[in-house]
């Protein structure tokens, strides 16, 4: 999905679609849930009645006026739709790619006495166990449970390479729609029709489930309060003018409401709350909630695993280190028989350095040992032959194994592993039989510009902790080279839930990433959880982010696209409030000059007339909302720097400018209407 967000702008199809769709959303019934707007429609209403009945409502020879009033509040209603469905549009365009990868294919379903039954992907329920060959599509979301393939997930990453599922593993969770390219996989179906991962992205990006934030629906309290305050003194300023001998027509009066309410920001806001969920979205990470995204912007504490965020993930070997009075030929030759049979990349990095090295074996001669695989209990893997046996793994483990056969080791091992540890790499003793030989230093890579982000976050105010299972020592080197503000070494997955609540317990909103099952009990306690799309169904469910491109370093960027959301619906909504201000001294003072003629010293910007003043401020009124919409959908542009000079920033740039733009653009209008004569 992401080559499709790419491409995917605002073009002329989705400005049409808008252009629409702001019509219909002139509906009460759809207006009332934007009570801001809604009172602007109701006095757009009532000013069209007055111009249909003029007899009615005592306006005859006010048609003129009440007309230009009436489309000027119209057009600000429509300019606030365009600006929601705009950023609905995009929403919708990406759910339409999605619609178009959903498609219904057959697949195979195990019945009770093993068979295999032919049916349509719809029919699929969860339970259900299906195969899936090479070449076909996956039919529905659900867990490997048995073999391995390689997956192409473009049809919702955008990414074309290829992803190794298998069974029991953090990488065994496959979605439908998605297309197997080799070998066969077993699978169990994990969602009923509708309720699949394509189904709940199609409902996200299309806005159906966005729910309000905490904060979003806090400040639109603080508008429909404001509205009803402003309301109060538009009212109380009728018996105020008829005191002093001045009627103000009923179209002026909601004319002058419409202009001090705050219609900016309450016209922008659901606006932001979309743009902010679209810019996740097509940074490829599915939110499942705007409060997801918003809390991402408070976020005190970020918890990161090493291997794979901040480093690369695919140690190394960088070099052989024996022990003293250990020819070199016998370690090397104890590291191949260990790693010969190893898969893994360490194990395959061992014999490239070893042949690097100019030894040379004979695979032949390794054909009739025992393989000793690696477990988490023993922290070792071997390679049993019929006179010897070698293992390999981490040193207090072979330490142990050695001493339980008789063998003793010096002072200068500890000092070798400790050495290799501080230099940020990872000791591998290898050992013969009860002799220790030396020892595997393995590498592994912090990845390129991480430090520099997390000195942003620390400017920040955000605490950064890696967890690691590697030694405090190497843990202590890589902390430090990346940048990191605290780690937990040897960390288990029980204690990173641990971690979380230990950060929450101090008032403090934790982050978090992870993959596999072990991770849904912290993801789901972490206050924003990103799940990566290769892991389990498991850590999806628990989390309320879903990072398509199973990028773990996508948390940094969803925390900045969290700020930038706060920081944009704070900057509008100070340049609304400053806009209200100033409209208000800049026409009040024109209206009541004629009956109070001490008050033109306050008509700063001399305005023509009432009539004209009034036009004037709506017609800015209106045009501030379109003239605002690319900054509400593409965001204010956020640096992080210190919370108190990114908040004088903010006042300076929109609240002066929230001031000063009205007195500039009401006069230039002021003169337009003069020039062309379309003020009463």
């Amino acid at each position: 999905m992401q080559q499709h967000n790419q491409k995917q702008g605002i073009n002329r199809q989705v400005l049409l679609r808008a252009l629409v769709e702001s019509i219909f959303k002139l509906n009460p019934v759809y207006m009332v849930k934007i009570p801001v707007m809604f009172v602007v429609e109701a006095g757009a209403l009532l000013v069209l009645l007055m111009i249909v009945f003029p007899v009615t409502f005592n306006t005859v020879g006010k048609q003129g006026y009440n007309t230009a009033v009436f489309f000027i509040l119209l057009f600000t209603i429509l300019f606030a739709n365009f600006a929601e469905a705009l950023a609905e549009g995009r929403g919708k365009a990406q759910a339409n790619f999605l619609k178009r990868t959903q498609q219904s294919t057959t697949a195979r379903r195990y019945t009770k006495n093993g068979s295999f039954q032919e049916v349509s992907s719809t029919e699929l329920r969860r339970g259900d166990l299906i195969l899936v060959n090479h070449g076909e599509i996956i039919p529905g979301d659900g867990e490997i449970i048995e073999g391995v393939a390689a997956i192409d997930e473009s049809a919702i990453t955008g990414e074309s390479a290829p992803i190794i599922k298998r069974a029991n593993s953090d990488f065994s969770s496959v979605t439908g729609g998605t297309l197997v390219i080799s070998d066969w996989i077993k699978v169990k179906i994990t969602a009923d029709p509708g309720d699949t991962f394509l189904d709940r992205m199609i409902k996200l990006v299309e806005g159906a489930k966005r729910h309000k934030s905490p904060n979003e629906v806090a400040l639109n309290t603080l508008l429909v309060v404001l509205t009803i305050i402003f309301f109060i003194v538009v009212i109380t300023l009728v018996p105020i003018a008829g005191y002093l001998g001045v009627n103000i027509e009923v179209s002026t009066l909601i004319a002058l409401l419409i202009c001090l309410i705050p219609t900016t920001i309450g016209a922008l806001l659901s606006t932001i709350g979309i743009a902010g969920m679209d810019r996740v979205t097509r940074f490829n990470v599915l939110a499942m909630s705007g409060k997801a995204v918003e809390a991402a912007g408070d976020i005190n504490t970020i918890i990161l695993d090493k291997t794979g965020t901040i480093t690369y993930g695919n140690r190394m070997a960088r070099s052989f280190i024996t022990m003293p009075g250990i020819l070199d030929k016998k370690l090397l030759q104890a590291a191949v028989a260990t790693s010969i049979y190893d898969e893994t990349p360490e194990g395959q990095s061992v014999l490239d350095l070893a042949k690097s090295q100019g030894f040379q074996w004979n695979h032949d001669s390794f054909s009739n040992s025992q393989i000793v695989p690696f477990t988490a209990a023993s922290r070792m893997s071997g390679l049993v032959t019929d006179d010897q046996n070698y293992y390999k793994g981490a040193a207090a483990e072979i330490f142990e194994h050695v001493k339980g056969l008789g063998g003793v080791f010096d002072r200068q091992a500890l000092l070798i592993n400790d050495e290799i540890a501080m230099q940020g790499g990872t000791p591998l003793a290898v050992c013969r039989g009860n002799l220790l030989l030396g020892f595997i230093d393995l590498r592994d890579t912090v990845k390129p510009g991480l430090k520099e982000k997390f000195a942003e976050l620390h400017k920040m105010g955000i605490k950064t902790i890696m967890c690691t299972g590697d030694n405090p020592l190497t843990a202590a080197t890589i902390a430090k080279e990346a940048g990191v503000d605290t780690f937990i070494a040897e960390c288990k997955p029980e204690d990173k839930i641990r971690i979380v609540i230990e950060e929450q317990s101090q008032g403090k909103l934790v982050a978090m990433t992870g993959d596999g099952t072990n991770d849904a009990p912290a993801l789901a306690q972490a206050d924003v959880g990103i799940a990566m799309n290769s892991g389990t169904v498991a850590a999806k469910e628990a989390a309320n982010m879903v990072d398509l491109d199973s990028d773990p370093t996508k948390l940094i960027q969803v925390v900045f696209i969290g700020k930038q959301l706060l920081i944009t619906r704070g900057a509008l909504t100070t340049f609304s409030i400053a806009n209200d201000f100033a409209k208000y001294f800049a026409i009040l003072p024109a209206m009541f000059t004629l009956a109070i003629p001490e008050m033109k010293i306050l008509n700063i910007m001399n305005l023509h007339s009432p009539e004209s003043a009034l036009l004037a401020a709506l017609i800015f009124n209106a045009l501030i909302i379109p003239a605002l919409i690319p900054l509400a959908v593409r965001g204010v542009k956020y640096s992080p720097i210190d919370a108190d000079k990114l908040l004088l920033r903010n006042i300076m740039v929109y609240g002066l400018g929230g001031v000063i733009a009205p007195f500039a653009g009401i006069k230039i209008i002021d003169i337009i209407l003069q020039v062309f004569y379309l003020y009463i």
